[in-house]
């Protein structure tokens, strides 16, 4: 049974549902405290799966996410480049995303490119809504058929069950320049968009959430892990009972995950 790895720390409030969503996808979880980890961050060494849940840690006194995301980029950015070469996949939800994005795994380094020793200069960013409110509802979405994202692969449809709820006061999606989207767009790191007319932030093309170039990390502002049944569905009891006997959005990103890393650990140990 795959590993997964939960960081919580102060101010975090998802950390519990995204270790649900681990375990009904078939891992085991552990949720270790960003304290711990900062002591200890060979820690990471040891599991197959990593979460970054949603919330507001530390209260995100001086910007979403931004201490969480010094303070790991300061000491465990080596650890998650060591744990995403050995082909573990992570998932940064909400508040996660806002933390891999500051700490240089989102968007990564260009297919076929290393990762650097050093964390790179912060390419993309999650501004506040354009609102200037803080948007929490289910919105459409839709998974791209192009992106190399493993969390995504196969995924789709533009019925009414592709939602997912967000929960956020900045989560505008922005890129350092118009050359970087486009790029992402091309390389297929675009994993995740709201629909057409359902963008609940402004984010420059509809973009919810974007993977790395290996397609193993993934940072979306919607909560997938608060979509692992029907009747978390806005209106799920108008859903017809073929449609609720099928897997829910969200529960099936981590089926992939945990099915991949299934994979790998089988091929792993007929070497």
């Amino acid at each position: 049974m795959p590993s997964c790895l939960i960081i919580t720390t102060a101010g975090i409030n998802c950390d519990r549902e995204l270790a649900f969503a681990f375990e009904m996808a078939g891992a085991s979880t552990e949720t270790v405290h960003l304290n711990r980890l900062i002591d200890e961050p060979d820690l990471i060494d040891a599991f197959d799966l990593i979460g970054l849940p949603g919330g507001f840690s530390f209260g995100d006194a001086i910007g979403a996410g931004r201490v969480a995301a010094v303070l790991m980029r300061r000491r465990l950015y080596p650890a998650f480049v060591r744990a995403i070469e050995r082909g573990v996949l992570i998932i940064a939800p909400c508040n996660g995303f806002q933390i891999a994005a500051q700490m240089g795994l989102l968007p990564g380094p260009a297919p076929g490119e290393p990762w650097p020793e050093e964390p790179p200069r912060q390419s993309v960013t999650l501004a506040p809504n354009e609102s200037s409110r803080f948007i929490d509802r289910w919105c459409g979405v839709e998974i791209s058929p192009r992106t190399r994202c493993v969390w995504t692969q196969g995924l789709g449809g533009d019925d009414e069950t592709a939602m997912l709820p967000v929960a956020h006061g900045e989560g505008r999606f922005v890129c350092d320049s118009p050359q970087l989207l486009k790029r992402l767009a091309a390389d297929g790191q675009i994993a995740v968009s709201y629909r057409d007319g359902d963008n609940p932030n402004g984010s420059v093309a509809d973009v919810a959430g974007i993977c790395d170039a290996t397609g193993l990390v993934l940072g979306l502002m919607p909560h997938p892990e608060r979509y692992t049944r029907f009747t978390h569905h806005p209106f799920w009891t108008r859903l017809d009972e073929s449609t609720r006997a099928g897997t829910p959005l969200g529960l099936a990103m981590f089926k992939n995950a945990v099915a991949q890393t299934e994979r790998t650990e089988a091929v792993s140990q007929k070497r």
